[in-house]
Order: C-alpha cells, then sequence, then structure tokens
C-alpha cells in the first residue's frame, strides 16, 4: 500500500468511527501515553491541496498541534496538485474544482457532510474562499467556533468576496480572526469594530530547511548549468506574482538564467513572452516541487527574485533570505516590515515594474559582496522572528481561549 492509500484509508476509517461514535486507536493510544485524555479536535480546512504558500502554513501547524496532543484532521476542498503530499487524516470535498452549479451544490453538500462527520471541536479556516465557504458551511453543520486566518492579501480577493468577509467577520461568524503582519492589521484598521476586535497578529513560522545537495549537485539535479548567474523563484505562476518582471531583465543581461519554481494559470503566458523576448533558452520552468525539495532549489540560486505584487507576509522571500540567498523583492510595505532585522534589511527592495531598476538591483546584488554579506546576516536572524513553535503557541492559546468562550456562552444560555 502506498503512503497516500495508507493516509486515505486511516481518514476514512477515522470518519467511519466519527460517525458510529466509535473513539478511534490513536485516541485511545494518545490517552494510554500521557495518562490523560487527548485534548481537542482541530480541523483545518484549505481550498485547494498543492504545494503553496498558504498550505506550508497550515501543514506547519497541523504538525505542531498534533506534537502537542490535539487530534488534527485535515480537509481541501479539492486537490490541485498531483505532487502534493498530504498531511495525516486528510480529506477531500471533490476531486477537482467544482466547474457548474451543479458540481458546486455536490461539493457544499460533501463539505457540510465532512465537518459533520469530522465533529470538531474547533475549525482553522484558511485562504479567502476557505474563510467564507468553509466558514459558513461549518456554522450551519455543527456548533464548532471557527478561527479565519487571512493569508491571502486582499488584492487577490474579488470585490463581492470581500464584502462577505467583512460581514461574516462583523456577525461573529468568525470566533476569531488572524493575519500575519502589522501591514495587515492596519489594512483592515477601517473595518467595523465587531469586525476589529475579533483580529489577533500570529507572525507565520517557517521551516528551516537545509539542502541535502552541494550547489553543483542541486544544479545538476534541476537542470541547470553549473557555471551559469543563476537568478530564481519559488511562487506559485499566477498574474499578481508579477514574474514577468523578471523575465524582462533577461535580455539586458545575456549572462543571466532564471529558473521558475511552480505551477499555476500564468505559466502559458510567461512560456510566450520568454518566447517573444528572446530568452527562452535562459528561462527554465522547474514545476511544482515539495516543501522537501525547496532547500535544494535554493541551493542553486546567485539570487532569489521576488516581484510580487500583493502579499500579506511573503514566506517564499523569508525562506529564501534565512537559506543565505540575496533576496531582491518588490518595494511593497509588508515586505519592508517582514524582511527585516534589527532594523538591517534582509533584501533589495526595488520598483519590480521598473526593468531597468530592477535589472540594476539584482546587478548590485551580484558586483556586491559586502551588501550580499550583509543581507545574509540579516536573513539568517530572520529564525529569531519567525519561529514555528512560537506560531504554534499562539494558535494553541485561540484555540483554548476559544473553546473557552464558547463553553462559558453555552452555560450563560442554559
Amino acid at each position: 500500500m502506498t503512503r497516500d492509500q495508507d493516509s486515505r484509508a486511516r481518514s476514512g476509517l477515522a470518519l467511519a468511527r466519527r460517525e458510529s461514535g466509535e473513539r478511534s486507536a490513536p485516541d485511545d493510544a494518545a490517552e494510554a501515553i500521557s495518562g490523560k485524555p487527548q485534548r481537542a479536535r482541530v480541523l483545518l480546512v484549505q481550498t485547494q491541496a498543492e504545494n503553496a504558500g498558504a498550505q506550508e502554513i497550515s501543514r506547519l501547524v497541523g504538525a505542531g498541534l498534533a506534537a502537542r496532543g490535539y487530534d488534527v484532521h485535515n480537509l481541501f476542498f479539492f486537490r490541485q496538485s498531483r505532487s502534493f503530499d498530504e498531511p495525516p487524516q486528510t480529506v477531500y470535498c471533490a476531486a477537482r474544482r467544482p466547474g457548474d452549479p451543479l458540481s458546486f451544490l455536490r461539493f457544499l453538500g460533501t463539505l457540510h457532510q465532512r465537518i459533520r462527520q469530522i465533529r470538531p471541536d474547533v475549525i482553522l479556516t484558511f485562504q479567502h474562499y476557505g474563510n467564507a465557504i468553509g466558514g459558513a458551511v461549518a456554522r450551519l453543520a455543527g456548533p464548532a467556533p471557527v478561527i479565519a486566518n487571512q493569508v491571502s492579501a486582499r488584492l487577490t480577493m474579488p470585490a463581492w468576496l470581500r464584502g462577505i468577509d467583512r460581514v461574516m467577520g462583523q456577525l461573529g461568524v468568525f470566533a476569531r480572526i488572524t493575519v500575519n503582519s502589522q501591514d495587515m492589521l492596519r489594512d483592515y484598521s477601517r473595518y467595523p469594530d465587531g469586525y476589529r476586535t475579533r483580529l489577533t497578529h500570529v507572525p507565520h513560522g517557517f521551516d528551516q530547511k537545509r539542502p541535502t545537495l552541494s550547489k553543483d549537485e542541486a544544479r545538476r539535479h534541476f537542470g541547470l548549468a553549473p557555471d551559469a548567474t543563476v537568478l530564481g523563484s519559488v511562487a506559485r505562476l499566477h498574474p499578481l506574482k508579477q514574474l514577468d518582471a523578471a523575465l524582462r531583465v533577461l535580455p539586458a543581461h545575456p549572462d543571466w538564467t532564471l529558473a521558475l519554481a511552480g505551477q499555476g494559470p500564468d505559466e502559458a503566458r510567461l512560456r510566450d513572452l520568454a518566447a517573444e523576448l528572446g530568452v527562452a533558452e535562459r528561462v527554465r520552468f522547474v514545476g511544482e516541487i515539495s516543501p522537501e525539495q525547496v532547500a535544494n532549489f535554493l541551493a542553486c540560486l546567485d539570487v532569489f527574485v521576488f516581484p510580487s505584487l500583493a502579499e500579506t507576509f511573503g514566506l517564499a522571500a523569508v525562506e529564501a533570505a534565512h537559506a543565505g540567498v540575496p533576496v531582491v523583492a518588490n518595494d511593497l510595505p509588508v515586505l519592508r516590515e517582514v524582511l527585516s532585522y534589527q532594523g538591517e534589511p534582509a533584501a533589495l527592495l526595488v520598483e519590480a515594474s521598473d526593468t531597468p531598476a530592477l535589472g540594476a538591483a539584482i546587478a548590485r546584488v551580484l558586483g556586491d559582496p559586502a551588501l550580499a554579506s550583509q543581507l545574509r546576516r540579516a536573513g539568517d536572524g530572520l529564525k529569531t522572528l519567525y519561529s514555528v513553535d512560537a506560531m504554534v503557541d499562539e494558535y494553541v492559546h485561540l484555540i483554548e481561549q476559544t473553546i473557552r468562550s464558547k463553553g462559558e456562552g453555552s452555560r450563560r444560555a442554559g
């Protein structure tokens, strides 16, 4: 049996036991080891299953909560990527994104059923559709309070969805709402009091990844020339990531190569643009890579380029900076905040849509060893700011506080 088949079998068995009210073997084992009842059952609700930043955060949160004794379950609306390595106790509501009204209604029915089967004590939702759809259906499916996680930049959300999110937060559909940067807190400062009083700042933590390959070995693995000057990025191939900006610097710098790790709807346009600019032979589309492969990919790079138009945190850039790869990023307020350690910048920030300015910034990093060294020192310090343990501890506090508040409210109502 493969790992995926084993995981699905265990998830299906757990669901069947929950429907019948029977305790699962892991519940009994946890109690036998610890000598006390297992902690709350937590359900993490995501949209699509793929190797992207929001999914990495929910993976880290889920693993951390499980290590602290929580009974953690993961629910995805659908699978986006075949290479996604699902965590234990994962279920899906659909094989693919619902494409018509009937399949969407079937998806909603399955989502409702899955939540009722799992019977969580608390639900954590992620991304804008995860919050809006998952939060609404969760409140219909049972009494578990919902903690919404705003890990999507508001620019990525349609206006109608921002309105729904605002109303849901104001009316208390979300018990708490997390944001991952001070910039996001400022972004929500004009929202009604009913929304803002539920906000709490939980900085992302990141997994400190270590390469298993040397630079030359990593370049051979990813099909890159060992003697090339390699720029790169890890990102979903989406227009809001503005990866075309990285392509546009290549014609003026014929000795540079660009490697893009990720998948998404913008790939065809980016390939066409590379051909139009005459640089297709110097652009390597690596495809989606797993979290375990990220460190080896970063080991290939001379500069990490992050021209994104909108971020709530910029996890990929933080990981690159900490890995010792000099980062050149778009000058966004949130990146000024996050990519800084003790007042020292951990990235060179520039207006990425200005092609000559972006090219000059990259050339400056490549040609100035002192600047590159300073960026690496600041990047190394980021590990003390964005600890996975600290992030999980914040979620433990939120979960326990939310469950306690729900219990107190139930007693008052009784």
